[in-house]
């Protein structure tokens, strides 16, 4: 998606040699023009598959996905990091290890939400190592749900999460695949 590629360009800050801050536009400072092309970009995707439900993680991927949805005309649910008072009931559980925190989180959704009958789009901003995605796929499959794939905004494809999930059969749709990042060189992309 060459418009979040030039926004990456232009607004992205690398630190290091894998951290890409991106804060001013996707998930700190949201750019929801942005987001409304990103998501007419993963219904252009995944447009057929029979999506009725999206499924993201807190807190990053949050907007995002509510704007795709919009374009798939369902709703949206939100693993959450912790056990709240407003999650009564029943839950679907997993360990979630978080690149960016650098800690574990047990994720939980209600079974209220997500069932057998389902057909879930997991979105979410970043793919690194996978492990956010891979809890998100677990919870899909406690649920019995079908998985439709899982659009991702930036994809860190120097990071093992992608190929060792299209590896696994997972279909995943990145907008942006960077296949490289430092201070000096700047941002290459896989297509560059």
């Amino acid at each position: 998606m060459e418009l979040l590629k030039q926004r990456i360009r232009q607004d992205g800050t690398v630190k290091g040699t894998d951290v890409l801050k991106v804060d001013s536009f996707l998930n700190h400072q949201m750019d929801v023009d942005l987001f409304a092309e990103i998501g007419r970009e993963f219904l252009r995707r995944f447009d057929g598959c029979g999506v009725n439900k999206i499924l993201t993680i807190e807190a990053s991927g949050i907007g995002i996905a509510c704007v795709t949805a919009q374009f798939f005309h369902c709703p949206v649910i939100f693993a959450k990091k912790s056990q709240t008072k407003n999650i009564d009931g029943e839950v679907y559980t997993t360990q979630v290890e978080s690149f960016t925190h650098g800690r574990v989180y047990d994720v939980i959704v209600s079974k209220r939400f997500l069932g057998p009958e389902d057909k879930v789009l997991i979105i979410d901003d970043f793919l690194a190592n996978g492990a956010a995605l891979e809890g998100l796929i677990d919870l899909v499959n406690q649920a019995g749900a079908q998985l439709a794939g899982a659009g991702i905004v930036i994809e860190k494809a120097f990071q093992p999460g992608g190929a060792r999930l299209r590896a696994q059969g997972v279909r995943v749709e990145s907008l942006a695949r960077i296949q490289s990042m430092s201070q000096e060189t700047g941002i290459v992309f896989t297509d560059d």
